[in-house]
């Protein structure tokens, strides 16, 4: 299985032969794990069912000291290939367009999703962290800019307002390509905001993957050619920003291949932020 939870996730046939995909969670080794799951619960349990989403058949909760347990109805399909196959990310790009449609204006309540402006990769202020860190691993550009970075990165909250509700951690990993459709797993992060956030997030998984430029892959969205310029560098800069700083941080419990995935997003995110800054 793909992903980066660490706990179970099994595909499994129950005694009256029906499959399910289960996974659960406990504090031991991460103890932010269990919260997620939770999180995820609430919001799987509310997507509307015309979303192509696994409906969640049921959760067990001991509770926030005990163990947490999610059972979602198995999706038979696969993950798209790596690298990236251009029949295959076409199909992805169309999902997601038509995805933002059906959940523009949000069908979740505020109060349960949130605002993405309010997110932590987007309002977390990484370049200006990194400023004040001078971590000696950080790359050269970055240093030379780490002032104008924080800058570009403290317009991304006010950038990302909308009423659109976003999945916000589409990677290829969290895809699973059936005959007919495009199902979109792990929705724990989800949030309200512009559309285009979602593929912009999206981007640099797809370079780092084999696939087309972040510019190139975010020209092709719909959404994203109606975006202010200004706007979708802010919002880059953000992305680029949190990678990049999570990326130099030692491993999460029970999460050992995070930060190298992290380091890679941050790396292409950063060339792209370079490309469209045109920073030297």
């Amino acid at each position: 299985m793909g992903g980066f939870s660490p706990g179970v996730a099994a595909r499994l046939r129950t005694s009256g032969s029906r499959r399910v995909f289960v996974k659960a969670a406990g504090p031991e080794p991460n103890p932010d794990t269990p919260a997620a799951h939770r999180r995820e619960a609430e919001i799987a349990a509310a997507l509307p069912p015309d979303v192509p989403a696994p409906r969640l058949l049921w959760s067990y909760d001991e509770g926030e000291e005990g163990w947490i347990v999610l059972a979602f109805e198995d999706v038979d399909g696969r993950n798209p290939a790596e690298p990236w196959r251009p029949v295959e990310l076409d199909r992805v790009l169309d999902a997601l367009a038509a995805l933002a449609e059906l959940l523009t204006p949000s069908p979740l309540p505020p109060t349960m999703v949130g605002s993405t402006s309010k997110w932590s990769v987007v309002n977390g202020l990484h370049w200006r962290k990194l400023a004040e860190e001078r971590p000696a691993r950080l790359d050269g550009w970055s240093l030379r800019h780490l002032d104008r970075l924080a800058g570009l990165e403290a317009a991304a909250p006010e950038a990302v307002a909308g009423d659109t509700l976003l999945h916000l951690d589409v990677r290829a990993d969290n895809l699973i390509l059936t005959l007919d459709r495009v199902v979109l797993v792990d929705w724990p992060h989800a949030r309200v905001g512009a559309p285009w956030v979602d593929v912009a997030f999206f981007a640099p998984s797809v370079a780092m993957q084999g696939g087309p430029l972040p510019e190139e892959f975010l020209s092709q969205y719909p959404p994203a050619r109606r975006a202010d310029a200004d706007d979708v560098t802010a919002v880059v800069a953000a992305i680029a920003g949190f990678f990049v700083r999570e990326g130099l941080q030692p491993a999460p419990p029970g999460l050992p291949t995070l930060r190298a995935f992290q380091a890679a997003q941050g790396e292409a995110a950063r060339a792209w932020l370079a490309r469209r800054t045109g920073w030297k």
